[in-house]
């Protein structure tokens, strides 16, 4: 079963996962997501697997969040995943997606528990 990161090579929690990930013995599918954003309905997906909903995958400092929150916070889940998609920096980082079981690797070693 393939294992997907969704990562930010400037992110050092995303290059921490990848590494782990690396020294675990696993060789993800790596999706630089701010070059390839996923999709709504990846994103709904990895929404799913996450346990959550949009606003759980929110980087909520970022300032393209702030400076557009009065108009996300009315989106129903459809919008805010459309949203998102448009704005791919607000999304948390990194995900990685295993099968249906997806985490955030915040702290990087959170995702060894999907594996």
């Amino acid at each position: 079963m393939d294992i997907t990161l969704y990562h930010n090579p400037h992110c050092s929690k995303s290059r921490k996962t990848l590494q782990l990930l690396k020294d675990n013995g696993h060789k993800p599918i790596v999706v630089e997501y701010l070059k390839t954003p996923p999709d709504a309905a990846t994103l709904k997906q990895i929404i799913l697997a996450l346990g959550t909903d949009a606003n759980g995958i929110m980087r909520t400092a970022e300032e393209e969040y702030k400076a557009e929150q009065d108009q996300f916070d009315v989106l129903d889940e459809t919008g805010k995943i459309a949203w998102l998609c448009r704005h791919p920096k607000v999304i948390q980082r990194p995900i990685v997606v295993h099968g249906k079981r997806a985490r955030i690797g915040r702290p990087p070693e959170d995702v060894l528990d999907i594996l």
